[in-house]
Parts: C-alpha cells; structure tokens; sequence
C-alpha cells in the first residue's frame, strides 16, 4: 500500500535552514509528480512545490520562491524540500502527497515546522 512518511522538521530561527524528507513506499515512485503542501493553523492549506516525475520540472508558490527547493531521488524513492531563509510565516505542517489515478490521493502524517526566535 502506498506510504508517505516525512522527517526533517523541527524549530529554527528566522533566516535558518531545514531540510525535509519524504519517503515513499507502495508504489512506483519513478513515474509520479510528487507535491509538497503546508497547514498553518487557522489557515487553508496551502500547496507549496511540485516536482514532475523525472525532476525536469518545478512549480512554486509565490510565497517560496526563490527560497525553497524541491528534488528527488528516484533511486532512494523520496523527495525533498530545502527550505532557506525561512520566515515565521513559514510555520505550519508540512504534507508530502501523491495522485495517482490507480490509487488516488495520498498523504503522509506531515511534519512540524516551526519558525520562532
């Protein structure tokens, strides 16, 4: 069955660094894009980088740009978030998700990121 699990989060100071990993399980990692999307609380949730099944393609949102980036690694079946100059703005969950039309939309438990001084 299809597996999502994130690590990597944690509190950092504005202006820091954290590096999340997704590893996924289930299925066959290679062929799908893979997103990353974010929940603040008492906000919508937000989608904040996408990653094409190859890694030849990339979508942010505005309000990352420029300061996150997304790859993968077919071969270790995970994909990442670098996230620089972070902002508390920047706090929320952090979800990796899949669709597939096999096996619809899945997401992983998320994780916590915290950006506070």
């Amino acid at each position: 069955q299809v597996q999502l699990v994130e690590s990597g989060g944690g509190l950092v100071q504005p202006g820091g660094s954290l590096g999340l990993s997704c590893a996924a399980s289930g299925f066959t990692f290679s062929y799908y894009t893979m997103k990353w999307s974010r929940q603040a609380p008492g906000k919508e949730r937000e989608l904040v980088a996408t990653i094409t099944s190859s890694g030849g393609s990339t979508y942010y949102a505005d309000s990352v740009k420029g300061r996150f980036t997304i790859s993968r690694d077919n071969v270790k079946n995970t994909v990442y978030l670098q996230m620089n100059s972070l902002k508390p703005d920047d706090t929320a969950v952090y979800y990796c998700h899949v669709r597939g039309a096999t096996f619809g939309d899945y997401w992983g438990q998320g994780t916590q990121v915290t950006v506070s001084s």
